[in-house]
């Protein structure tokens, strides 16, 4: 019945930590997808002398791949169901957001 609603502070922090999923999915993505596609972490590996682990990078960074993507995907979501509510209902100014709390 009574339903708190998210005050502008709160989404404020919403849209920016969506916007943070977003960007680091999509750099993260990126920088795997070109060390998948790209011989340069095997390259990388062969100077420091770890040229043995390259046979593990399949596993390593396809998964990374996959995290970074859903990582992405889950920052999308999160950005389009957070900027539905706050268009949709009646703006408040702060002294009607007063009254009404003291209502409740």
């Amino acid at each position: 019945m009574n339903e708190v609603k998210p005050t502008a502070q709160e989404s404020t922090f919403d849209a920016k930590s969506s916007r943070g999923l977003v960007i680091t999915g999509i750099v993260g993505a990126g920088i795997v997808a070109l060390c998948c596609f790209t011989p340069i972490l095997v390259g990388l590996l062969a100077v420091l002398g770890l040229g043995a682990l390259t046979g593990y990078l399949d596993f390593v960074l396809l998964l990374a791949l996959l995290f970074f993507i859903c990582l992405l995907a889950y920052g999308l979501n999160k950005q389009r169901k957070g900027q539905a509510p706050c268009c949709t209902g009646p703006s408040l100014n702060r002294s009607e957001k007063v009254e009404q709390n003291q209502i409740d």
